[in-house]
């Protein structure tokens, strides 16, 4: 390796205030990185000290700090754990300035080919889905799909059954959140049509959740204690959902039709470099069109909520977002948890230190849109623009928020790779080369591009490509592999 080889070749720096950078290759101790003679071996993903910080100094990552140095830290440092701790602490008091100017749309002429269904959403799938109303019929809705799925080939675009293991053993807020998540998947645009099988003692009971659907003219039910053989009339109900769903055509629809879940899950060192910022570069764009990204995981914004509260379009915008970042906080000192307990190990392996860290690299999936709604778990979005959506970080939580929310495809960026996919299609977007590489069969698009020189507008049209080709019918690797699946957010007292 030269002496003098330039620092851009070895890190990458996001803002020209940060006091760190991401070494984009392993580097050694005693090697010359620009004017760097490195103090220490760096990992790729991690922080290389670029300039002096005195012990209890803030360290600045994205322009912003992302923790406290717990030593002095001097340039050519390894910059991880051994020197630099969270500033997190609890809740805190959010002062509304003004709200944000909220633009007009401007249509930009690209489409997709939707399902438009008769509420006015749009789908990109044509699906029958089998929810159960407790885990009981899980296992009855699975083998039902199965069956249909043999038994319908080709007449619809997929026969699925998303089974859970809650609904029974509930009590108040916690089975009112499960029965409210399962009413908002049945009302799904991707959703031709929803067998929702019951059992008949549980105590999410099938009339209560059917109350909660307005319309259920592509809806059937039954409890499996009602019917002397199950099986036989869950597939005459799926028959007859069939028959109805298949004469349902794509239609061509425009851009501002879209509902985009925006989640990452396994970050590294360079999510918040490459997948993160092409992932704000699809929202920008789908929300100028006049679309709707939705953003979730809220304890995984904690130390960046102010770049989304200071876009918020109004002060009551403003004061739900800001309730749901408390209210989580909130949670987790009830339950005698930090609120900093977070990176994951494989976070911390990547290259992640703090969750100030984190949270940075995640709010660039928002990218820069002004905030229009925030959202309860469990709530549907209700107008376009960026929402701000309560879940959990966990990744098949908050992806089935996202789906329950009006999502008709996710975006999932990671830097460690994962093979879920979730009911609606689930696009993997690898931070790096090596893991797209590594998991072709994981992976739909290679974010780690922008470090090999591919500029970010580039790079996010070819993004927004591969959505709009998703959104139309093309299957991600996800679908592909039949990964499809729910987890629902279990936060109450189990009988």
């Amino acid at each position: 390796m030269a002496d003098d080889q330039p620092l851009a070749a070895a890190v990458h720096r996001v803002d020209p205030r940060d006091d760190v950078a991401t070494a984009v290759r392993d580097i050694a101790a005693g090697e010359h990185v620009g004017d760097l003679v490195m103090r220490a071996a760096v990992p790729k993903g991690h922080k290389v000290a670029l300039t002096t910080v005195a012990t209890g100094a803030p360290v600045r990552k994205y322009g912003f700090p992302i923790g406290v140095a717990t030593s002095d830290i001097a340039a050519g440092d390894h910059v991880h754990s051994h020197n630099l701790a969270t500033g997190l602490a609890g809740e805190l008091d959010y002062s509304f300035t003004a709200p944000a100017r909220r633009p007009d749309p401007v249509a930009d002429g690209r489409t997709f080919l939707g399902y438009c269904r008769a509420d006015g959403r749009v789908g990109t799938r044509n699906e029958i889905w089998i929810l159960v109303t407790v885990g009981c019929v899980a296992n009855t809705a699975r083998r039902l799909a199965d069956a249909a799925t043999r038994t319908f080939a080709g007449r619809v675009d997929g026969v699925h059954a998303f089974p859970h293991p809650f609904g029974c053993s509930q009590l108040g807020d916690d089975l009112s959140a499960t029965r409210r998540m399962l009413a908002a998947l049945a009302q799904h645009p991707n959703a031709g049509g929803v067998l929702i099988l019951g059992l008949g003692c549980e105590s999410n009971q099938l009339d209560a959740l059917l109350g909660d659907i307005p319309d259920r003219s592509r809806i059937r039910a039954f409890t499996t204690q009602g019917e002397s053989d199950e099986f036989e009339a869950g597939l005459a109900a799926i028959a007859d959902l069939v028959a109805v769903a298949e004469r349902d055509e794509r239609d061509p629809c425009p851009l501002s039709d879209l509902v985009v879940g925006l989640k990452c899950g396994g970050s590294d060192g360079f999510s918040g470099l490459t997948a993160n910022p092409l992932v704000g570069y699809v929202a920008d764009a789908l929300a100028a069109a006049g679309g709707t990204p939705v953003l979730t995981e809220i304890p995984e914004i904690f130390g960046a909520e102010h770049l989304l509260l200071d876009r918020a379009v109004s002060r009551a915008v403003f004061d739900d977002a800001a309730g749901l970042v408390n209210g989580f906080k909130r949670h987790f000192l009830d339950h005698g948890q930090p609120v900093h307990e977070n990176p994951s190990p494989g976070n911390i392996a990547g290259g992640i230190t703090t969750l100030e860290e984190k949270s940075l690299g995640a709010v660039q999936k928002a990218g820069h849109a002004v905030l229009t709604q925030a959202l309860g778990y469990g709530d549907r979005v209700r107008e376009p623009g960026l929402a701000l959506l309560e879940a959990p970080g966990n990744d098949a939580v908050s992806s089935t928020a996202l789906v329950a929310a009006g999502a008709t495809v996710v975006l999932f960026t990671t830097g460690r790779g994962t093979p879920l996919g979730f009911p609606a299609p689930t696009l993997k977007i690898a931070s790096n080369s090596t893991l797209a590489e590594r998991k072709p069969r994981w992976i739909d698009f290679d974010a780690g591009v922008v470090l090999a020189g591919v500029d970010m507008a580039s790079a996010g049209e070819a993004l927004i490509d591969l959505v709009l080709a998703t959104a139309s019918g093309q299957p991600t690797r996800a679908e592909g592999n039949g990964e499809r699946e729910i987890a629902l957010w279990k936060r109450g007292v189990t009988l």
